[in-house]
C-alpha cells in the first residue's frame, strides 16, 4: 500500500504559526519559515508521519489569493528555505504535502494584471471564467469575472482552458523537482472542473511514486471526487461535524450513522482525510461543550476508518473561536518553547502522543483491519478494528459496554486495564467522558502504552524495537503511578465542593474513600492516578 494509507497527519497554517504580517508588501524575504524547523521534532515526537502545510506561495494576504505559484511567500522566506524545510522533514521520516490553490488566483497574478492593462487584447483574457468588459466590480477595473465565494479578490481560473490546465500541471512538476513535495491538498476541490482534476491525477502519477492528491470537499457524495480517475482522497467534513456534535448532543448514533453511510459510498481502498478541526473551523476544544470529551473524540479520530489529522496547537488543547470578519484566532502564532512541559503535564498532549504510538504499533488493525460495529447507544459506542476493540463513553457517569470478544483477555492500550471475557463476551466499565482501545493479550502483543507516559521517557530508549519500547515505558509508568498514588494518600483534602478541587485533590479524595472500604491495591492506585480528567474524577468521587 501507499505511504498515505498509513499516515497520521499534522496540519500547519504557516503564515499564522510563523507570525507573518497579514498584508504582504512584496518586500525583501523574511526568513520566518526557518523558525518552524523545531516543530519537526515535535511532530515526530507525537507520532505524526506526514505534514500538510499551506498555503505557502506568494500572495497578498491570507495565502489563498496567489500572486506567484513558483515563489515562496516573501513573508516566509525564500525557495531555498522551503527546500531545506522539506528536506528536514524527510530526514525525520515525515512526508510533506502542500496546499494547491488552483481554483482561483489573486488580482496580482501576472495573467490578471495583463488583462487589467491590455483588456480585450490580453492573451490571458480566457484564463479566467466569464471575463466581461461590459461590466465592472468594486475594484473598478472596467470588467467583471467569476470569483470564489463571492470574493472578487479571488478570481476564478478557467480550468477548461487547456493552456491553464497545462500551466498548473507544470507548476506541480516544478514543486516536485524544486521542493520534492509528496502530494497536494487541493483547495476548493468541490468546485474544480473534473477534467482538470483528471489531468492533475495523470500528472501526479507521472511525477513521483505514490504522489497523493487530497481535495477539500465540504458536502456531497465523496466518491465523485475520490476515485481511481480523479483524487485519492477528500476531506471528511461529514465525520468532522459528527465527531463534535455527537458528543455535544450525547448522540453516538450520529457518528455511527455517518461512518456507515460513508462506507456505503466509498470503497474500502479509499481512505478519507479525517479531522476534528482545521484552519477554517473552530478548535475542537472550543466546539466541545464538555472539554472532557476531548479524549473520546480523539480516540475516535485515530481509530475510525480513514487518515487521522491534528491541526497545530490542538494537541495542547488550545481554543480558537471563528470571528465574523477574520479567521486570525484560528491561525495563531504559537511559541513551541512555552509548551515544552506539556509532554509531561498536559493530558491533551499526552493523549495525542499515546494515540500516535498506538496507531504505529497497531497499524495493521487500524489501517487495514475491518470495521465492525459492536455496541451502540446514545452515550456508549464500541466497534472492532481488526483484532482491536474500541470503546468510548460520552456520559458524565460511568458507562457499561458488553460486546462479543474473540479472545479471553484484553488489555486497554491507554489505561493498562486487563479485562477478562466470559462466554465469548467482554463486559467493559468505562469512566465518564472516556474511552480505551482494547487489544487481545498474547505473548506477541505489544505492551500497554500509557496515556500518562511522558513522551520524552518513551523516546529516550535508544534503538529499541516497538515492543521493547512499549514494555519499558509501560513498566516505568506503572511503577510511577503506584508511587504517585502513595504520595497522593498523604495529600491534604480541603473541605470544598468537588468541582472546585484540583485533579490531585480529587485523586487523593478517591483514594481515601477507597481506603475506608478496604485495602488499596497497587492496581487501584494506578486506576486513580492515571485518570487525569477532572469531570470524570468528580463523578467518581460522588459515586461513593
Amino acid at each position: 500500500m501507499a505511504w498515505y494509507d498509513e499516515a497520521v497527519f499534522y496540519h500547519i497554517y504557516p503564515l499564522g504559526l510563523a507570525g507573518a504580517p497579514r498584508h504582504n508588501d512584496y518586500g525583501e524575504p523574511v526568513h520566518r519559515l526557518v523558525t518552524l524547523l523545531p516543530w519537526i521534532e515535535h511532530i515526530k515526537k507525537l507520532g505524526f508521519t506526514a505534514l500538510y502545510i499551506g498555503p505557502l506561495f506568494q500572495s497578498v494576504g491570507h495565502g489563498y489569493e496567489t500572486t506567484d505559484y513558483r515563489l515562496l511567500d516573501s513573508r516566509l522566506g525564500t525557495n531555498d528555505d522551503l527546500k531545506d524545510f522539506v528536506a528536514a522533514c524527510h530526514r525525520a521520516g515525515i512526508r510533506v504535502i502542500f496546499d494547491g490553490v488552483f481554483n482561483h488566483t489573486g488580482r496580482d497574478f501576472f495573467a490578471f494584471k495583463d488583462i487589467q492593462t491590455k483588456r480585450e487584447n490580453s492573451p490571458f483574457r480566457d484564463w479566467y471564467c466569464h471575463v466581461n468588459f461590459q461590466s465592472d466590480t468594486e475594484y473598478h477595473d472596467g470588467f467583471s469575472y467569476d470569483n470564489w465565494g463571492g470574493y472578487n479578490l479571488l478570481a476564478k481560473l478557467n480550468q477548461k482552458n487547456p493552456v491553464v490546465r497545462d500551466y498548473i500541471c507544470d507548476v506541480v512538476r516544478f514543486w516536485v523537482s524544486e521542493f520534492d513535495v509528496d502530494g497536494l491538498r487541493l483547495d476548493a476541490a468541490d468546485v474544480l472542473d473534473f477534467e482538470f482534476m483528471k489531468a492533475l491525477r495523470k500528472t501526479a502519477d507521472e511525477v513521483k511514486a505514490d504522489f497523493w492528491l487530497m481535495g477539500e470537499v465540504i458536502h456531497g457524495d465523496y466518491s465523485r471526487w475520490a476515485n481511481e480517475h480523479t483524487l485519492h482522497s477528500v476531506t471528511n467534513y461529514a465525520l468532522h461535524k459528527a465527531l463534535y456534535s455527537g458528543h455535544n448532543d450525547h448522540n453516538y448514533f450520529e457518528i455511527a450513522h455517518t461512518v456507515q453511510r460513508t462506507r456505503t459510498l466509498i470503497p474500502d481502498r479509499i481512505r478519507l482525510y479525517n479531522f476534528v478541526d482545521n484552519h477554517d473551523v473552530e478548535r475542537i476544544s472550543t466546539k466541545l461543550r464538555n472539554k472532557a470529551h476531548y479524549m473520546p473524540a480523539h480516540i475516535l479520530l485515530y481509530t475510525l476508518p480513514g487518515i487521522p489529522s491534528v491541526y497545530y496547537g490542538s494537541e495542547f488543547g488550545i481554543e480558537g473561536r471563528k470571528e465574523r470578519y477574520s479567521d486570525d484566532s484560528l491561525r495563531p502564532c504559537i511559541d513551541l518553547g512555552a509548551h515544552s512541559g506539556d509532554y509531561k503535564t498536559n493530558p491533551c498532549t499526552r493523549l495525542i502522543a499515546a494515540l500516535g504510538q498506538i496507531h504505529r504499533q497497531w497499524r495493521q488493525d487500524l489501517v487495514y483491519g475491518d470495521y465492525r460495529q459492536l455496541c451502540l447507544t446514545n452515550q456508549q459506542y464500541a466497534f472492532a478494528r481488526g483484532s482491536l476493540i474500541v470503546a468510548v463513553n460520552n456520559s458524565d457517569q460511568e458507562g457499561g459496554i458488553n460486546v462479543e470478544a474473540g479472545s479471553s483477555t484484553y488489555v486497554g492500550l491507554l489505561s493498562g486495564r486487563r479485562v477478562e471475557s466470559s462466554s465469548g463476551r467482554l463486559n467493559i466499565a468505562l469512566p465518564g467522558c472516556s474511552g480505551d482501545i482494547f487489544a487481545p493479550e498474547s505473548d506477541s502483543t505489544p505492551a500497554v502504552i500509557e496515556a500518562a507516559v511522558p513522551v520524552q521517557e518513551v523516546e529516550e530508549v535508544p534503538e529499541a524495537s516497538p515492543e521493547t519500547l512499549s514494555e519499558t515505558a509501560s513498566k516505568g509508568a506503572s511503577e510511577a503511578a503506584v508511587k504517585a498514588g502513595l504520595l497522593l494518600e498523604e495529600t491534604e483534602i480541603p473541605d470544598i465542593p468537588y468541582d472546585q478541587m484540583t485533579v490531585e485533590q480529587l485523586q487523593a479524595l478517591i483514594l481515601s474513600k477507597m481506603a475506608k472500604n478496604g485495602p488499596v491495591t497497587d492496581q487501584m492506585r494506578r486506576d486513580v492516578t492515571e485518570n487525569i480528567w477532572h469531570n470524570s474524577l468528580v463523578n467518581w468521587a460522588k459515586s461513593f
